[in-house]
């Protein structure tokens, strides 16, 4: 059974038709990929799943529930949490109330281990444990928001645009990290603009087009795809 499952939704913003029946799934301990162009729909996709957006047809399931109608705050609550595009993290607090922002599903008792266990993971959050998060690098930034999103404990990790306005180092810290995020255990869902990064990444993947997915594959399969090379990867 897959973990989440998103079956011919469509998505209007008013009269516009972004997402036009899409449909894929992710299994326990995947990496899946949504690549494709600026304004394809991808982070419609996203935000149609954790409740954001809601869809005029189709459904989503996450963990065999319906989560038709769900607020965001409780899609949290059932495991699924989201790093959203831009980061969006409160710049005006401190790293460590950040993370605890983050928790606020979770029982008090849990808070300060989950900050540890995020300090293990990103050792420069601790290095900077009480500066004013507005004041950390781009880097640090997305570091934070994907501690934050940790710190609900999520079954389903879903990251829109990680590697955005980010120097190419710090693209590649960011996807060192996602790859030692799938060797423990977590199950992620990644929409990406740089398709060359995503795919490297991706058990699985697919390419989403004006609103309408129009390849899957596994990860190597697309790299090696004609169609997604001279799309998206240069060639």
């Amino acid at each position: 059974m897959a973990m989440l499952k998103v079956e011919d939704i469509h998505v209007y913003y008013g009269s516009i038709h972004a997402v036009k029946g899409v449909s894929f799934e992710v299994n326990e301990g995947e990496v899946v990929t949504l690549i494709g162009a600026n304004g394809a729909g991808k982070s419609t996709v996203l935000n149609t799943v954790s409740g954001l957006l809601h869809p005029r047809t189709g459904s989503v399931r996450f963990l065999d529930q319906d989560l038709k109608g769900a607020a965001p705050h409780k899609v949290v609550e059932r495991g699924l949490a989201q790093v959203p595009e831009g980061r969006r993290i409160f710049l005006q607090m401190t790293v460590e109330e950040n993370l605890e922002m983050g928790a606020y599903t979770r029982p008090n008792a849990s808070i300060a281990p989950g900050i540890e266990d995020v300090y293990k993971r990103f050792p420069r959050l601790e290095e900077r444990r009480k500066q004013v998060a507005g004041t950390l690098s781009g880097g640090e930034q997305q570091m934070l928001a994907m501690g934050r999103a940790l710190m609900s404990s999520p079954k389903l990790l879903m990251l829109d645009e990680p590697s955005m306005g980010l120097a190419p180092i710090l693209v590649e810290q960011i996807f060192d990290i996602i790859r030692e995020l799938h060797a423990a255990g977590t199950t992620i869902l990644l929409v990406e603009q740089n398709a060359q990064a995503a795919l490297s990444v991706a058990d699985r993947a697919y390419v989403l087009e004006t609103g309408r997915i129009s390849l899957s594959g596994t990860g190597a399969e697309l790299m090696a795809s004609d169609q997604v090379r001279k799309a998206y990867l240069g060639g």
